[in-house]
């Protein structure tokens, strides 16, 4: 599955969503006219009999002035409801009653979601997203949020409970794949649309109530049937909402079962999940009456109702089940088999990932050869069981002192700040000075308990680190991640030196916490093109040249073998002249890149630093640094 033009269909599936949406409000409009006109010509012959219609007229300045005001009705209801969940996945999760789960909890169950979590998100190469837990008996999950910046994903009581970690993990692998292949953002828009098309329904719920106490009043009849007509109006709209939801939804959720068997190599694992839902006593019914808003975003149908198979927004479960084990004989018992997945612990689980395990022997530092650019890329946004089985490796042997204070808040800050401290005694007595002074307090004490300790940070779990970091981080208030980004960059600068590595690591961090904290949008299905792009690229190429010694080749032929690849005339720039800033604004712009352009930026980037044959943990921090911050989460580089 191509995460690049799984993009570009998701982008395609907005063109579709705003077509359906202006045909429904089209519809909302006509229908509306109607029964305007046939109110205003009943009550304006002062006659008691329907035969009164027969005076019915069309009237175009009535039509217009009817259709705008409909328009900006249902538009300001969905531009409201949008609004309203700019808080991004967390809000959603809310919405729905979902509790942020945390590391220190006792219970097996969750501490086990959080763990699979966590090695989804460092083999995909996205933050760990916080993960919450809805106290449902049914079985169910969804990611929300409007990029991997700022998603969650949220699962039921039912499923923690029920599932073998297998099953859990092949649940967990599908809502990753929303969260990577651009589905998030769609779901919350849809959420919007189908409010603000149900909106007039809520005008004429409360013209009803409003009504009933004025009775008395000779123009209260016309109110009733105003009030009335516009309930069936807002029926009408959410039935034509869902068909919509239904339209956009169904074919990416084949997609993302196809993804999670990918990511796991396990096809059982989410197909047993899904024979669990058809003989669970609650299937995957959720009690929460916001559920129907959210049923697209949801691992399975939340309700059922009489219409559910015309406007399902999931494929049915036999069909979704077919799919992925197509030799399934249709029954959905196979005990056997599920007693001894329950019975299955993390040890039983770990083992039978062994031989992948093998494989993924060491991540791409010091690696010789040619590292092929389009297996890489071809991986971006499509992580595999390698790198699953890689994850799951590296938490194992992650240093504790680190890997638990990543994973709290103050731990967290204090954690990100190790990582960028100078190997120069006087600027790191220059660095601890100024978080001795301005750091929140238990940060400073929580960095020197860790610097204090024999442990040390490898290359190769740096990145991990932050990502799980990310998640604590997201559990800040305003004011305390103002203050860690302003000791952050003081950190970085306080040598008035270019550190890439300190660079990389600052741009990962920013980037995915400003999505949060300062509401700045993700680059979403941009427009620009290579050739527009030609300076910026020259930056990025040129900063991949200097960024380690050379070996064997000139600067000069590391850049343009980076640059031939894009068929363009580039030059070289001076290291002088690139400081954070352009480094900065180059990458901003080449966010905006076409979805289908951005696979030859990066084979490019891959082309310049397997120049001379050889990886340096620092051009791999860089590489990912830069994917992630024009919207390609990479997965580790492994060896093969």
């Amino acid at each position: 599955m191509n995460f690049f033009e799984s993009q570009d269909t998701a982008k395609r599936n907005t063109g579709k969503l705003i077509f359906l949406f202006v045909l429904a409000v089209l519809s909302l409009i006509i229908v509306t006219n109607l029964l305007v006109m046939a109110i205003f010509s009943f009550s304006g012959t002062g006659m008691t009999s329907m035969a009164a219609t027969t005076r019915f007229q069309f009237d175009p300045m009535l039509f217009l002035v009817i259709g705008a005001v409909v328009t900006s009705v249902v538009v300001l209801g969905s531009l409201y409801k949008i609004s309203a969940l700019s808080g991004g996945g967390a809000r959603i999760a809310e919405m729905m009653d979902g509790r942020l789960l945390v590391s220190g909890s006792q219970d097996p169950a969750e501490r086990r979601v959080l763990n699979i979590v966590e090695e989804m998100a460092i083999a995909s190469g996205t933050p760990v997203p916080p993960v919450y837990l809805m106290e449902e008996d049914g079985i169910n999950a969804f990611a929300a949020g409007y990029s991997p910046s700022d998603a969650i994903v949220a699962v039921t009581r039912g499923s923690i409970d029920t599932l073998s970690r297998d099953q859990l993990q092949g649940v967990i692998a599908h809502e990753f794949s929303h969260i990577l292949h651009g589905d998030m953002r769609i779901n919350i828009w849809l959420i919007g649309v189908l409010h603000g098309i149900m909106i007039l329904g809520i005008i004429g719920y409360h013209l009803l109530r409003g009504s009933a106490y004025s009775r008395r009043s000779k123009n209260s009849g016309g109110i009733v049937f105003l009030g009335l007509g516009l309930v069936v109006v807002g029926f009408v709209g959410t039935f034509f909402g869902n068909l919509i939801k239904a339209a956009v939804s169904r074919q990416r959720e084949y997609l993302a079962d196809a993804s999670a068997v990918q990511f796991t190599r396990n096809p059982d694992g989410i197909g047993q999940a899904l024979m669990q839902i058809a003989r669970h006593q609650n299937h995957s019914y959720l009690q929460n009456p916001n559920s129907a808003e959210i049923s697209h975003a949801l691992f399975e149908e939340g309700q059922v109702s009489a219409l559910s198979r015309l406007y399902a927004t999931h494929p049915p479960l036999e069909e979704r089940i077919r799919a992925i084990l197509p030799s399934w004989n249709g029954d959905y018992e196979q005990s056997d088999w599920d007693r001894a997945a329950l019975a299955a612990d993390e040890s039983k689980a770990a083992q039978s990932q062994q031989d992948q395990r093998a494989k993924a022997t060491a991540i791409l530092t010091g690696a010789t050869g040619v590292l092929l650019a389009d297996a890489l890329v071809n991986q971006v946004g499509n992580p595999e069981g390698k790198h699953l089985a890689y994850a799951d490796d590296l938490l194992k042997h992650m240093p504790p002192l680190y890997l638990d204070a990543a994973r709290e808040p103050s731990g967290a800050r204090a954690v990100v700040y190790s990582l960028v401290l100078s190997d120069t005694e006087s600027d790191r007595a220059e660095q601890l000075s100024i978080l001795q002074n301005e750091a929140d307090v238990g940060v400073y004490d929580e960095l020197q308990h860790l610097l204090l300790s024999d442990q040390v940070v490898e290359a190769e779990q740096r990145l991990p680190l932050v990502t799980i970091a990310l998640s604590s981080l997201r559990q800040l208030s305003q004011n305390q991640y103002r203050l860690f980004k302003s000791n952050f960059k003081q950190l970085i600068e306080s040598d008035k030196k270019i550190n890439l590595l300190e660079w990389s690591l600052q741009k990962i961090v920013v980037y995915h916490l400003d999505a949060v904290f300062e509401k700045k949008d993700a680059p979403y299905f941009g427009t620009k093109t290579l050739k527009s792009s030609g300076q910026s690229i020259a930056v990025l190429l040129s900063i991949l040249s200097h960024s380690t010694k050379q070996e064997g080749i000139s600067l000069d032929e590391a850049f343009h073998a980076g640059a031939d690849k894009l068929g363009l005339s580039l030059d070289l720039v001076a290291v002088k002249d690139i400081d954070f800033d352009i480094l900065n604004g180059a990458l901003d712009a080449l966010a905006e890149l076409k979805p289908l352009k951005k696979p030859a930026l990066l084979k490019a980037c891959v082309s310049c630093i397997t120049a001379d044959g050889n990886i340096q943990a620092i051009e791999t921090e860089l590489l990912r640094a830069i994917a992630a911050t024009i919207d390609c989460p990479m997965p580790p580089l492994l060896a093969d």
